[in-house]
């Protein structure tokens, strides 16, 4: 089997751990390969993937090998393979952009971006290069320019994306139109985590539904002590991020409720937090004759390797789109595995769509 060559922009904690893992599950079989949704895509299991290019703008990352770069500050996610193998490719200074928000030059190096002085690349041209296949986008929240930066050289390299983070590309039909044109598929937008806050709200959101509760108001408040949490501080850089998270909630509710009845978004910045994420999730309802009743959840995950279960699928299943000359939008992997799909369906009907695509009884 041909690897998956994949190149990523921005190594940090996420990518850190997608390429922990994919080193971890290698030498695994499926009984023991703990933590997967999938063992095996179109052939292809975790380990198939192959980190070809990365960029970044950190002068602690920049010109490392990607060995070194996925250790280097300020990535503090939890180290679960410490044996890497030394990697040819060595990470490229990206374009910064609107990726660097101001406020994070107010905070101690071991925990914020250090912008490294060097020159930006051609990105289209490492691209080519490398032979990458698929652009994984890592950016910062609030990275809007960034973001769609990074969508147009993958473009132009005519190499896949994969957006991670909530800036709503993959979901915005002239972008679809374009990709689609090429015939290169796509896959976004903002990465669900296989059990965090959102899927946790929709599944219980989906339940009083189901189970004939009114639903009259909830709230997600979420801390965390890694550079997302950091970032996210500023809140002018926050719009997409809420639309994503609250819509992913509102989605399976037969009735939209109303702006002020639910609150959904991060809180606050914890640095001893490191990537450890704590979600506060309430919801109030009404039951049999009007009788209220409510529900109070607490749930730490580590944020980083709870999304690269969902990144890890969502790859392989681009790499699929790919050899079906499939462009444009990949809806069903899109709304499996992230928060604002083109698309969105129950998480059953997603499941159902994803084991579909795999086998090719759905189109995309």
């Amino acid at each position: 089997m041909n690897k998956i060559k994949i190149a990523i922009v921005g190594i940090g904690n996420c990518a850190s751990s997608l390429i922990q893992g994919i080193h971890y599950y290698d030498g695994k079989n499926p009984e023991d390969a703990i933590g997967l949704m999938h063992w095996d895509i179109g052939g292809y299991k975790p380990s198939d993937i192959e980190v070809v290019a990365a960029f970044d703008v950190d002068e602690r990352k920049v010109g490392k090998t990607i060995d070194e770069a996925i250790f280097a500050k300020p990535n503090c996610t939890t180290v679960f393979q410490k044996d890497i193998p030394k990697y040819d490719a060595k990470v490229s200074m990206g374009h910064v952009l609107d990726g660097v928000a101001e406020h994070m030059s107010n905070y101690d190096d071991e925990y914020t971006f250090v912008v490294s002085d060097e020159d930006p690349v051609d990105v289209v041209e490492v691209l080519k290069e490398s032979g990458a296949e698929i652009l994984v986008n890592y950016l910062p929240v609030g990275s809007e320019k960034a973001a769609r930066y990074y969508a147009q050289c993958a473009l132009d390299a005519g190499v896949a994306y994969v957006n991670c983070m909530p800036v709503f590309i993959v979901s915005d039909d002239e972008w679809d139109a374009k990709f689609r044109e090429k015939g290169i598929p796509i896959v976004g937008d903002d990465i669900k985590a296989q059990i965090g806050a959102t899927i946790t709200h929709r599944t219980l959101a989906s339940l009083f539904m189901d189970r004939g509760v009114k639903l009259d108001k909830t709230y997600q408040i979420n801390t965390g002590g890694n550079t997302d949490f950091l970032n996210m501080l500023n809140r002018d850089r926050l719009d997409s991020k809420k639309e994503s998270k609250t819509e992913a909630v509102q989605s399976v509710l037969k009735e939209r409720m109303e702006d002020r009845d639910i609150h959904i978004g991060p809180s606050d910045y914890v640095p001893w937090q490191n990537d450890n994420k704590l979600c506060f999730l309430r919801m109030e309802g009404r039951t049999f004759g009007d009788v209220p009743m409510n529900i109070e959840l607490r749930l730490s995950v580590e944020d980083s390797p709870n999304s690269a279960g969902c990144v890890i699928d969502a790859v392989r299943c681009c790499k699929i789109g790919l050899e079906r000359g499939i462009g444009g939008q990949l809806t069903s992997i899109s709304s499996y595995t992230m928060k604002h799909p083109p698309i969105q369906y129950t998480d059953d009907e997603a499941y159902n769509n994803v084991e579909k695509f795999i086998s090719g009884d759905l189109e995309r």
